[in-house]
């Protein structure tokens, strides 16, 4: 057995749907079976929160706190875990307080992180958990804006890259700065040499976030077009193709034509050419920046495509095509995670066999089954195969509670 990193137990307290939920978890395959708004996709959310203390599908945290919850007179959510590791066991915690403060009744959350009982920074969670999660509205990492895909990348890069999470903090707080000055200088209120020292500033964080992506993407562009050939039974490339926002074609917003012409290998490009060719773009577009009051080119505006046999598939992929795509990333990721870590994360599938035909489900099924810990969800039992069955642990929901499939509560 490759070494893993397992959650052996799980307790949730006013999380979404769950008011109290006590639960050991095996290593292997765990479906989860019920109908809408049982709390499928609430579990699988709450274990993914463990990585890096944030939902990426909830704007605010306050709305992971339970509804009955929120009328008491000091609402909280409260997730515990217990992770297994090659090296040693455990404990996270973490807390969603939501306070009254000033006479005028206004409401603030506050975050808790408590790692082996002691109190820790958000940051620190960083390595300690690792988990690869996909809903069926991460189709809108493939097919929706940049900064969502910029954001699943940025939580990818962070999980076993301490260095990279450092830098993306720095970057926005330099890029918050640089922005205001910005500002001033539209209206007049500052000196254009002040920029100086924040362009040197945001570049040095720049060009670590863009070899940091360069890098990974390329790393993970191979694993996905191997697992994409095989889910594809053969008939599929897949190429995830990086554009930095200082390329002077993304500056500009245009359309790649398809091969992406004189396109550069930014794997290559050394942390200080990044940092001068980042720099030579700030001096170029200053005049526009203080123009609108605000910085246009840097990794706040890269994007990556995913190009399946040298067709853009935001633009003429299908949605099982588009779906298939999605699946292998996410499936490269688990891989890359493990090369990274030294342990496998757990993989979280919710309603993942929804819209693929049946030869790429029994395709699926049989490559998850080589990780460690999988937990799975899904309304309909019959979509999986007799010896995926066989082989997995299947739990009922029903209104927040879990029972071993088939037992009545």
């Amino acid at each position: 057995m490759q070494p893993a990193m397992l959650l052996t137990h799980l307790s949730l307290t006013n999380f979404r749907n769950f008011i109290r939920l006590e639960t050991d978890l095996p290593a292997g395959q765990t479906l989860l079976v019920g109908a809408n708004a049982q709390g499928k996709t609430s579990l699988l959310e709450a274990i993914h929160f463990l990585t890096a203390g944030s939902s990426p599908h909830s704007p605010s945290d306050r709305n992971l706190i339970n509804l009955l919850a929120l009328k008491e007179q000091r609402p909280f959510a409260r997730i515990v875990a217990e992770i297994s590791r090659k090296d040693r066991a455990h404990t996270i915690e973490i807390r969603l307080i939501l306070e009254t403060i000033g006479a005028n009744g206004e409401k603030r959350l506050r975050k808790e992180v408590l790692i082996n009982g002691i109190k820790r920074r958000l940051r620190d969670l960083t390595g300690v958990f690792n988990s690869i999660l996909f809903f069926p509205q991460d189709m809108l990492i493939l097919e929706g804006s940049p900064g969502k895909r910029r954001r699943h990348l940025n939580e990818t890069i962070s999980q076993v890259d301490p260095a990279y999470a450092e830098a993306l903090a720095e970057y926005g707080k330099v890029l918050t700065q640089r922005n205001a000055l910005l500002k001033q200088l539209q209206e007049r209120r500052a000196e254009r040499r002040q920029l100086t020292f924040w362009n040197e500033r945001l570049a040095e964080q720049a060009a670590i976030l863009i070899r940091s992506r360069a890098l990974g993407l390329s790393e993970l562009e191979k694993l996905a077009d191997r697992i994409h050939s095989e889910l594809s039974r053969g008939k599929e490339t897949l190429r995830l193709k990086y554009v930095p926002a200082f390329h002077r074609a993304a500056e500009a917003g245009q359309q790649f034509d398809l091969p992406f012409a004189g396109e550069m290998d930014w794997t290559t490009q050394t942390h200080q050419v990044l940092k001068n060719k980042i720099l030579e773009t700030f001096h170029n577009t200053q005049s526009e920046e203080i123009a609108r009051g605000i910085t246009l080119s840097g990794p706040h505006r890269d994007d990556f495509y995913f190009i399946m046999n040298d067709m853009d598939l935001r633009i003429y992929g299908s949605r099982g095509q588009n779906r298939t795509a999605m699946l292998s990333l996410m499936l490269a990721e688990v891989e890359w995670l493990h090369q990274c870590a030294g342990e496998w994360p757990v993989l979280l599938l919710d309603e993942v066999l929804a819209e693929l035909d049946a030869t790429r489900r029994e395709d699926l099924l049989r490559r998850i089954g080589s990780v460690n810990q999988t937990i799975l969800t899904a309304a309909d039992m019959d979509m999986f195969n007799d010896s995926f069955r066989q082989r997995a642990t299947i739990w009922q929901i029903r209104a927040g509670t879990i029972t071993a499939f088939g037992n009545r509560e």
